[in-house]
Order: C-alpha cells, then structure tokens, then sequence
C-alpha cells in the first residue's frame, strides 16, 4: 500500500499516516529517505512506536547511531533524575545543527512523544538548504567560499552568560571545528551551516562576525522557512539534520517532558 502524504507548508515538513508494520518491514524506506531529504521534516502522528520499534524502523532507513555512551535510545528531557547530563541539553533551545564538532555529522534523528510539557516544549524546524535558495545571488557569492568557527563552549553562554570556569573548560574540552559557511552536498544543493554553534567567521572581526552569522539565522528563521511541531503522545519526527536546524521552545524542566530519540550514522562530510 501506498503511504498517505500531506505537506504542512510549502517549504517544509510533510505528515505521513502508514500502518506500523509496513514502517518497520522497510518497505517504505526508499521514500521516505527521499521525502526526508526533499521537505527536511516529516511527521509520523501517533504511531506509538515502543523503543525496540524505534530502533527497528531506525535501521530500516540506514545505519543506527548509537548515542555518547553506547546506547541506542537517548532520552530528551531536561530532568537530571532521569538523564544526568540533562544540563548539556539546555543548549537544545536554541537554533542549531546536531554534531558540528564532527567532521561527519549524523544524518537525521527520530524523535518520539513519551510525556509532554503542560506549557511550551514544542520543537521548531527550519529548512537551510530552502533558506539558502532564496538568498540574493551576491550574496550567495559572497558566502560559498567562508568559513566559521563552530564550538560547543560558544553555545554555553546562549543560556548561561556566567557559566563557572569548570563549566567552560569542560565545554571547551569538547574542541572547536572550522566549517563552511555553505555546505555543498553531493546531491549538487547548497545549505547554511549556522546556530548557536557558530562564533568567529575567518577573516572578519568579531562585530563583523557576529553581525553576519545573527543576520543568516534571522533569514533562515523566518516563518516560510519553519514548521513549529505541536507534540501529542505518541507521535515520532524524524529532521535531516544536514538540511536543517531544529530548536525546543523552553518548557519547566520539572514537568516531565520526555521524548525517546534515535540516530541515523552520517553518510556526507562538511564540505
């Protein structure tokens, strides 16, 4: 059977409604890796995947990533009862792209509904490679050939501006990595290569730096550009993560909320 598919705005992001065991047998999988990399965000509404279906339907689409220590479901939530390094994941409000500490960052990341937030918690997409096509052709020009320093330390002071020094040093322990500005995929498109990572573009003083790299993520951000998902119980999102930045909007980190998350292993390098 053919999977029903509906597009949630023109420039990103498509529901799909398929029977559970026709997305686990695989037998899908060619078109929604495609869809994946097409519209950057899809949407699985209440297909109440447990764990070990989450992990199947991951390895029906490519190789599973597993996670910093070894396991292969990760769990979202900002309560250090349940995930004791939740405090590194106050970084995930704001925009971002998964793994620019790493030469080859993870492809996509499945993300299932367990509990939700009473107030906020929703997660906002939006579609670089989209954002990136529409720029004027100068400065399409003027960017192909930059290149930005990206850390984990940089985004540290996004949600803490007085971090403690053993906070930074382990932050900066994590490295620094140079990336492009434009990343030109394989595929022959071209995306930005920006978020709270991003610090210090070479060549340019830091008010010039910070200028540019706050202008891209205004444009890349604007509302034809993003699809904000409002969680319900049980629904599962997968995002390109080299085609798009992603963000949760702040919710009480003692509500609950906890989302079950899978990787899929990179398969590109920046380039």
């Amino acid at each position: 059977m053919a999977i029903e598919k509906r597009d949630l705005k023109p420039r990103i992001a498509t529901e799909i409604h398929a029977g559970k065991a026709a997305l686990l047998s695989g037998e899908h999988a060619a078109e929604i890796r495609e869809l994946l990399e097409q519209r950057g965000v899809l949407v699985f509404p209440q297909v109440n995947f447990s764990d070990e279906e989450q992990i199947a339907f991951t390895q029906t689409l490519g190789n599973l990533a597993p996670e910093m220590a070894g396991e292969n479901i990760y769990k979202v939530t900002l309560d250090t009862r349940a995930n004791e390094r939740a405090d590194y994941l106050k970084g995930s409000m704001y925009w971002h792209i998964d793994g620019t500490m790493n030469e080859v960052p993870i492809l996509a990341s499945i993300l299932s509904a367990k509990v939700l937030s009473p107030e906020g918690g929703q997660t906002e997409f939006c579609n670089t490679y989209a954002a990136y096509d529409d720029l004027p052709d100068a400065e399409k020009q003027a960017y192909d050939k930059l290149m930005v320093m990206h850390s984990a330390w940089n985004s540290l002071f996004y949600y803490d501006p007085e971090p403690r020094l053993e906070m930074l040093q382990g932050m900066m322990a994590i490295g620094d990595n140079e990336l492009p500005l434009v990343w030109k995929h394989r595929s022959g498109r071209k995306s930005l290569v920006i978020g709270c990572t991003a610090y210090d573009v070479i060549g340019k003083s830091r008010k010039e730096s910070a200028e540019l790299l706050v202008k891209l993520r205004q444009w890349a951000t604007q509302p034809q550009f993003v699809y904000r998902h409002e969680w319900t119980v049980g629904d599962t999102v997968i995002w390109d993560n080299t085609g798009t930045m992603h963000r949760a909007i702040p919710y009480d980190p003692g509500c609950g909320r906890m989302l079950h998350r899978t990787k899929l292993e990179g398969e590109e390098a920046f380039a």
